[in-house]
């Protein structure tokens, strides 16, 4: 790995601090869930490794509690992570083409959550520093790191102790919301606000109806269409 590489990489990482802050707790309730579910401490970790599901994990604790089958869970948690097909191709612009840099992409779609993208997308236009998968990739890595690490300890650490305070259970479960405000307020210099309102409304209308992923899709869906109808208007007035 070259000089700019690794300068890239360490970047990243530490442009993923926030989403380590946020992370943590939450995956620390995760760990503290899975044991409550009756998994043992390495299943719980191992999830995490494998799986890195963020919100999803929590509904597979679920399932598994329910006894569901197999391929029915696996079939679940895909469809509750279908909005990631929407995350590729919107990031996938933002690295050059003509770049000869090689890109990983197998490892930077496995590390592709919500904050990572979000980050990634209001940051990425704005960097200065090459190349920048690499530090698309160091933001990644401190991003997936710290949820197992916070994985490990709420399974290992603090199960006990947070049994007997779940006032403080359920104040960890905030921090993730909290995350997403702060990640929204970065996006908004570089994003088209009406598009970010159109999106935010039609999700919180479609949440009187629907799921809560589905109407994070619908959310998606809208914010793509309101993209692309600006960019055809912008098209047509430039030429």
């Amino acid at each position: 790995m070259s000089l700019f590489m690794r300068l890239a990489f360490n970047r990243g990482l530490w442009d993923s601090s926030s989403i380590m802050l946020g992370y943590f707790p939450v995956a620390v309730s995760f760990g503290v869930a899975a044991i409550s579910a009756g998994l043992a401490p390495w299943m719980a970790v191992l999830i995490s490794v494998c799986i890195y599901a963020g919100a999803s994990q929590f509904i597979l604790l679920l399932l598994i509690a329910q006894h569901t089958d197999v391929w029915t869970m696996v079939l679940i948690v895909i469809a509750v992570n279908l909005r990631h097909v929407f995350y590729g191709p919107a990031l996938l612009s933002q690295f050059s083409s003509h770049n000869p840099e090689p890109k990983p992409y197998a490892v930077m779609a496995f590390g592709l959550t919500d904050e990572v993208f979000a980050a990634a997308r209001a940051r990425l236009s704005q960097l200065t520093i090459a190349p920048k998968a690499y530090w698309y990739m160091g933001l990644q890595l401190g991003a997936y790191s710290s949820w197992v690490i916070g994985t490990a300890v709420g399974a290992y650490l603090a199960s006990d102790w947070l049994s007997h305070f779940p006032i403080l259970q359920q104040t960890l479960a905030f921090v993730l919301p909290a995350l997403f405000f702060a990640l929204l307020l970065d996006m908004m210099t570089s994003v088209d606000k009406r598009l970010l309102a159109a999106a935010a409304i039609s999700t919180w209308l479609s949440s009187f109806f629907f799921a809560a992923h589905s109407s994070l899709i619908i959310g998606m869906v809208v914010g793509c269409i309101w993209a692309f109808m600006s960019q055809s208007r912008r098209g047509r007035h430039g030429s």
